[in-house]
């Protein structure tokens, strides 16, 4: 969380002294892990649980590459790797040779970053027209340079403890859940008052108001940003109507009150602490992370009120890495279509590659652990149904401030969603230098 400019310098001078003494540390990045047998280490920058590891993508293109070793280097949380990412393109020092850019921030280094990264879009291998336009295009500069290939998107789904409804004394069809909330957040958040009547001891209905906030705004067609980049935050009919979702949520019981991303959230999925989660595809593969083998077969997945997109990532290969030629490489192959066609079997992370949509096939470990759901059809409905949106250079930190002040403002502390707002808008005129 970034509470002001100072705090925000500290962090960046923090991470400029750390990104120096790495380089400092691995002047030699080919003596280092790869055990000084002469094969070149290629370090991997990514956030949360990201997929290409888990789906074993690392280990085949390795064992078919034997000159090659990747390092894969994960900060939990996209709102601490942004701004050491920014350091190191910044400086110079410390860069990953493949780095993964979230969704809400690649316009920002589209438009400010674009130098410092290798061109993908005249790279080897590379044809545009496996991808999704409107992903291609988020990642392409007006002069045409592409500085980053999409991996996932985020079509969004519910998904939900089918044990703890149970014992609630709710459905558990996942159809019949669907068509209960259709087209109506508020029908979601009745369901959750419904729930907290009868809830399981020490659980909650949801993990959080800003899982609901991001939900409903992932369907927004207005966002922070109009198509000329001008904010339009404030009057944003998007924001406006998932604020005041979040915060019917807030103010209820039947919220556990988690920051997403933290360690206590990751427990609350480790101790089945609440039944219900805002759930983008990527989202799959993290509950299996974190709830474990406890959690196999208790979650399922439904469609969710509206359809949206709640992030999705690019990976990119920095300028000032020193192995650009074959992290250029790795970047390609790790988004091909078939590539990621084995991430989504392996979690469910939805492919940015259409031509693999019709035979996406998630792993039977991956159906067992969500109770037989159809998953490539929930998902694959949903990606069909995203609306188009704007996104702005500082998305990102106006959706952050929005939610780790505003929203935990009222639902930690008790404030009233117009103490909340103040706070989150005076954060937001902060991150925007007005």
């Amino acid at each position: 969380m970034r509470t002001s400019t100072r705090r925000l310098a500290a962090l960046t001078a923090a991470a400029t002294l750390a990104a120096g003494l790495l380089a400092a540390c691995s002047s030699d990045p080919d003596s280092d892990a790869a055990g000084g047998t002469g094969k070149i280490t290629l370090n991997v920058g990514t956030f949360g649980v990201f997929g290409l590891k888990q789906a074993g993508l690392y280990a085949e293109y390795e064992k078919s590459h034997p000159n090659i070793k990747i390092k894969e280097n994960v900060i939990e949380r996209n709102d601490a790797y942004y701004p050491k990412l920014l350091t190191q393109l910044q400086s110079g020092a410390g860069v990953n040779d493949v780095t993964a850019i979230e969704v809400s921030n690649i316009t920002e280094v589209v438009q400010t970053q674009a130098a410092k990264f290798e061109d993908l879009g005249k790279a080897k291998g590379v044809d545009k027209s496996k991808y999704l336009d409107w992903k291609w295009n988020q990642a392409t500069t007006t002069d045409g340079k592409t500085i980053a290939l999409g991996t996932d998107i985020g079509p969004t789904a519910l998904c939900y403890r089918k044990d703890l409804f149970k014992k609630a004394g709710l459905p558990t069809d996942r159809e019949e859940l669907a068509k209960a909330w259709s087209g109506d957040w508020n029908k979601y958040v009745a369901l959750g008052e419904r729930y907290m009547k009868n809830a399981p001891k020490g659980t909650k209905f949801v993990d959080s108001a800003s899982s609901v906030y991001n939900a409903v705004f992932s369907g927004a067609t207005d966002r922070y940003y109009d198509k000329s980049g001008k904010e339009i935050y404030e009057q944003s009919a998007g924001r406006k109507a998932a604020w005041d979702t979040a915060m019917k949520v807030a103010q209820s019981n039947m919220s556990a009150k988690l920051k997403q991303f933290d360690p206590t959230w990751d427990q609350g999925f480790a101790n089945a602490k609440f039944a219900t989660v805002a759930c983008p595809a990527w989202m799959a593969g993290y509950i299996q992370e974190k709830s474990g083998a406890a959690g196999k077969g208790q979650w399922d997945i439904t469609r969710a009120p509206t359809d949206g997109n709640w992030g999705g990532s690019f990976v990119g290969v920095p300028s000032a890495g020193k192995h650009k030629k074959e992290a250029t490489a790795l970047a390609v192959w790790l988004t091909q279509p078939e590539q990621l066609a084995k991430v989504f079997a392996k979690q469910a992370s939805f492919p940015s590659t259409p031509s693999v949509y019709g035979s996406l096939k998630p792993s039977t470990d991956t159906t067992t652990y969500f109770n037989n759901a159809p998953i490539t059809q929930i998902f694959g409905d949903a990606a069909q149904k995203i609306p188009s949106a704007v996104y702005g250079i500082k998305d990102a930190q106006i959706g952050q401030s929005i939610t780790d002040i505003g929203v935990l403002q009222v639902e930690q502390q008790g404030k009233s969603p117009a103490e909340g707002w103040k706070a989150a808008e005076k954060e937001i005129k902060d991150v925007l230098g007005q």
